[in-house]
């Protein structure tokens, strides 16, 4: 489980992108697509057509990091695009957590891939 701050600032791209891409590929998309500076210590979050796979792109001070997650079944409870001319999203810190722990946003429910152990 991934933990992350109040104060950080998460954007979540609407339009699923290539998972081919890379540092240069996802940098480009947050300053085109996004129009945001990916310097800003920010979390830019993408995924895949299927929403089975998400990458993260974020800034440290020192250069890029991309962190990659590959469902082994099942989706990600990805945001809907209502108006075609947003391009991302804004979400808080514990929303990210709770879409990348696979409960679903639009319900207070789990995705059907995500198992809990038992104590």
């Amino acid at each position: 489980m991934l933990s992350f701050t109040g104060g950080l600032k998460v954007f979540v791209a609407l339009e699923p992108c290539d998972m081919r891409k890379g540092f240069n590929g996802l940098h480009a998309l947050v300053t085109e697509r996004l129009g945001e500076d990916p310097r800003t210590g920010a979390l830019f979050v993408f995924t895949n057509r299927r929403h089975s796979r998400l990458k993260i792109l974020c800034w440290d001070g020192t250069g890029l990091w991309v962190c990659t997650k590959r469902l082994e079944k099942g989706t990600f409870s990805w945001p809907r695009q209502t108006d075609p001319q947003l391009t991302k999203l804004k979400l808080t810190p514990e929303a990210l957590t709770l879409l990348t722990d696979g409960v679903d946003l639009r319900g207070p429910k789990l995705r059907p891939w995500y198992e809990r152990e038992s104590a």
